[in-house]
């Protein structure tokens, strides 16, 4: 969910009240170089054994090729993962997409129940509503069984969550962090009124995570094809997560771990948080941290890369979808080439300001040839890319300033033509569930739309 949305009057007009102070907070974007990549060292893959040789580097890049395609695609979005960050690729991964909440929690609740050693859990919403309670009975049940279950929540999100939830998990000897919490006399690792966990993440037995766009909420108790979990008035939320097993889930664990400790969180219990992680499938996962303690985000600057580097096709689906200039730039100078650019973005939303400030871009877009659908029949959370069938990302970041400039976030890239097919067949599935606006249709909007629109784009770098 946007962190700014209008999920609940009280998150809203908590923000609204420090609106003043996050003024003062402003940051900057970076400028991405489009040809970075082609500077880049051969790329180092790695394995849950270490650094492989590039012989053996590249007949695992080979292997993601299909026998028909492009091989310069996969080349060039895999030099560009390994000229972008320091962090490695990691192979020998099995990654199952994930679509709509029952079958997300279906799987959580199952590595929950399998869980021996310690569950890692960090959200940005956890409500006191009927799926929060199962997932509340789910951990305090493996932590009676003596299971180390550590906890982290961001403040905001969890603002109408009653007390006494979290102190009956505290009660069963679950240890909790809050995020950045409201009254900064409470925060010990210093306040900012701007920085947010929007992450999503869930780490069994360091050996299998969860991560996307899904928080703990009622509202997923519908898929996006079925019945709403809020009631017959209100619309499904679609949504994508990922469950990963393999290597790359040593540094999922890390990210938890130093999120936790930089938050000042009690000292975590003994477990064994590092097992040694044997090969699971074949999926080559590059995992992406966002932080605004960093100089700049890690996912925006791979995202944009991603879009510059394009040759045949970009596909982005987005639930707040708020741009930066460069973000324009790159999805209207990529379909300027000749790249099928096209998006899936929501027709209703928790955000009416957030909804109107990315529709106040329609028109430049679909001027430049950029193709726009809105999903129907569902609110869209879900946060996802494919870039000409090789580069694919699925994760927790908005197309928004506070989700590049404020938030903690956290996306998986996952590299290959099979995972690729996968994702595009997510796609078209969303996309016929869609309505394509035209530029003669956006054209005929109404005075009133228009003023909506301009007044949501006044807020953007806030949303």
């Amino acid at each position: 969910m946007s962190t700014t949305t209008s999920e609940s009057p009280l998150r809203s007009s908590a923000l609204v009240i420090v609106t003043a102070a996050s003024l003062a907070a402003c940051g900057s974007l970076p400028r991405i170089v489009p040809d970075m990549a082609r500077q880049a060292s051969p790329p180092r893959i790695e394995t849950g054994k270490g650094p492989l040789s590039a012989e053996r580097s590249r007949q695992i890049i080979d292997t993601l090729r299909k026998p028909t395609g492009d091989p310069s695609a996969l080349d060039r979005h895999i030099a560009l993962e390994a000229a972008l960050d320091d962090s490695p690729l990691v192979a020998g991964n099995k990654v199952t997409l994930l679509e709509d909440g029952p079958s997300t929690y279906d799987a959580m609740f199952a590595a929950i129940r399998a869980a021996r050693d310690h569950i890692n859990m960090e959200t940005y919403i956890l409500e006191d509503d009927e799926v929060g309670h199962r997932f509340a009975e789910a951990l305090i049940e493996r932590q009676r069984k003596g299971v180390q279950v550590n906890l982290m929540v961001d403040a905001v999100g969890t603002l109408q969550t009653a007390p006494a939830f979290f102190d009956r998990l505290k009660a069963a000897g679950i240890q909790l962090v809050v995020y950045n919490p409201i009254n900064p006399l409470t925060a010990p690792a210093g306040w900012d009124v701007n920085q947010r966990d929007h992450r999503k993440l869930l780490v069994i037995d360091g050996k299998t995570a969860f991560l996307g766009g899904i928080n703990i909420s009622s509202v997923y108790s519908g898929g996006s094809l079925g019945r709403s979990g809020r009631g017959e008035n209100e619309p499904p939320w679609r949504d994508t997560d990922l469950q990963i097993e393999g290597p790359v889930v040593a540094q999922l664990q890390k990210l938890f771990v130093d999120t936790w400790t930089a938050q000042k969180g009690p000292a975590l219990k003994q477990r064994r948080y590092f097992p040694k992680l044997a090969a699971r499938g074949s999926e080559v996962v590059h995992a992406i941290a966002g932080s605004p303690d960093e100089p700049y985000s890690m996912i925006y600057a791979t995202l944009i890369s991603a879009i510059q580097s394009a040759q045949k096709d970009v596909l982005l689906t987005n639930a707040y979808f708020v741009p930066d200039p460069q973000t324009i730039k790159a999805l209207t100078d990529a379909a300027g080439r000749g790249v099928n650019v096209t998006l899936i973005l929501p027709s209703v939303s928790d955000s009416q300001l957030v909804l109107n400030a990315g529709r106040s871009y329609y028109g430049d877009l679909l001027r430049n040839g950029v193709k726009i659908y809105e999903r129907q029949a569902a609110l869209l959370h879900a946060k996802t890319a494919v870039v000409d069938g090789v580069w694919s990302t699925v994760g927790s970041t908005n197309l928004d300033w506070r989700s590049f400039l404020h938030n903690q976030e956290l996306n998986a890239v996952v590299l290959g033509s099979a995972f690729g097919d996968r994702m595009r067949a997510a796609f078209e599935r969303d996309l016929a569930a869609s309505t394509q606006i035209t530029l003669e249709r956006w054209e005929e909007r109404s005075v009133a739309d228009r003023l909506k629109q301009s007044f949501g784009r006044l807020w953007q770098y806030w949303l």
